[in-house]
């Protein structure tokens, strides 16, 4: 059986739960719904199935009924690839130890680092929530009186018009685009349009690297240009995949048949 947490943040238009789900109907596969906010996981008697989570609140309660399945179940991704995947701290930290190439970027309480981080960088860096999603509250910052409360993740200004989202299943690039808006954030959430793009080599080098590290059966990895390189913004554990050319669904869909067949055989 393939269990699936719906995305919380899926709409009439924009629905990808419903999108794998269509794929997995045609494929006869066996599939339900599961409602995390409706189970005690303490007594609840689902084992030995695949639980796929489209997407998931950033809540205690999800990601303790999610860590408390996977003792008897397959999490796809698990929930300590997802609850990594949602920290830009531990992310960066993952990307830096094992020479994933990312912008520089300070996290730090202190006002004082902020302001000589953001000295040193020109009098410019960008500030991102550090548990964030679809680009809400990122903003470029030039002196410390902008910023709020600490604590403070700040990254390097790289400038561009463009960055990159890769999806990658299983260490393989599958599809990727690039996003493009006049803002400082190119997320489709906040305005960016999104074009089909071929994967490079280095470009699926880069963010199957990115992927192993957090430890993502699969994910969306955002990418920008420098200098003729890439380098890693974040990995998105539940990501979405619009304007995409490839048919991510259906991609998605077989894998997950493939990961319950084999977790059955």
């Amino acid at each position: 059986m393939i269990r699936i947490v719906p995305k919380p943040t899926d709409t009439h238009g924009d629905n990808s739960t419903a999108a794998v789900i269509s794929e997995l109907k045609q494929a006869g596969a066996d599939y339900a719904l599961l409602d995390l906010d409706a189970i005690d996981p303490l007594s609840e008697s689902i084992t030995g199935d695949l639980i796929w989570v489209c997407g998931m609140k950033q809540d205690i309660h999800q990601f303790e009924c999610l860590d408390v399945l996977s003792l008897e179940n397959l999490i796809v991704n698990s929930p300590d690839a997802i609850a990594t995947c949602a920290s830009k701290v531990k992310t960066t930290a993952l990307l830096l130890k094992n020479g994933i190439p990312s912008p520089e970027t300070l996290f730090t309480a202190s006002r004082d680092l902020a302001a000589d981080f953001i000295a040193r960088h020109g009098g410019k860096a960008v500030f991102k929530p550090v548990y964030g999603y679809d680009g809400i509250g990122v903003c470029l910052v030039t002196k410390p009186e902008e910023l709020g409360e600490p604590p403070y993740y700040l990254q390097e200004y790289v400038p561009n018009d463009r960055d990159f989202r890769v999806f990658v299943i299983e260490g393989k690039a599958v599809g990727a685009i690039c996003r493009q808006s006049p803002h400082l954030t190119h997320n489709i959430h906040q305005g960016g349009t999104g074009t089909p793009v071929e994967i490079d080599p280095e470009m699926q080098e880069v963010a199957a690297g990115a992927a192993r590290v957090v430890g993502a059966d699969y994910c969306g990895v955002d990418l920008l240009a420098e200098n003729g390189s890439y380098t890693v913004l974040e990995v998105n554990g539940t990501p979405n995949w619009h304007c995409m050319a490839a048919p991510i669904p259906k991609i998605l869909a077989r894998h997950l048949m493939e990961k319950e067949k084999a977790l059955r055989s």
